[in-house]
């Protein structure tokens, strides 16, 4: 700036302060509002994995990205709809509210990733879906079943990957 001329370093020094906010501000994965880091984008490609495994209905994959350490507790004090890892292939083939995973068709599951932190070595991922999909009626009528809610999944590492220990 020394060598801008005299009346134009006040303009000079201005613009350098409101520019200097642009310089340090973080850099997100695309379509998410998590900070681009080499290991957030791990954990967001991870976590695609599964989303893409819910679209398939590829409940063997489900299984593989889950934890033997693998707990829910249905986010209530209900112990009955809790399940474990051993548990865990029988709730994404059983019927909920006469709907079982397995039957519905034309899955649409969207993330949008919104906050990735790690705290005593588990990796939490806040994030908002939006999921439909249709299944059959016993009537054989097709019905629409839509939902956007709010979900956490939890990972721990493990070798170069991630395993889900809750939030299925």
């Amino acid at each position: 700036m020394d060598h801008a001329p005299r009346c134009l370093r006040p303009f000079a020094r201005l613009l350098l302060v409101a520019l200097l906010p642009y310089g340090c501000t973080s850099q997100y994965i695309p379509n998410t509002d998590v900070e681009d880091t080499p290991e957030n984008r791990t954990i967001v490609e991870f976590c695609e994995r599964y989303r893409k495994a819910v679209e398939l209905k590829d409940i063997s994959t489900l299984l593989d990205l889950a934890s033997p350490k693998y707990y829910e507790d249905g986010g209530n004090v209900d112990a009955s709809d809790d399940i474990d890892y051993s548990q865990l292939k029988q709730y994404l083939s059983a019927k909920y509210k006469d709907v079982a995973f397995a039957d519905a068709s034309g899955i649409r599951h969207e993330i949008r990733y919104r906050r990735v932190t790690v705290e005593d070595e588990v990796v939490y991922v806040d994030y908002t879906y939006s999921a439909s999909y249709r299944f059959l009626r016993p009537d054989g009528t097709e019905r629409w079943q839509n939902a956007v809610e709010e979900n956490r999944l939890e990972l721990v590492p493990e070798g170069e990957s991630y395993r889900i220990i809750a939030g299925m």
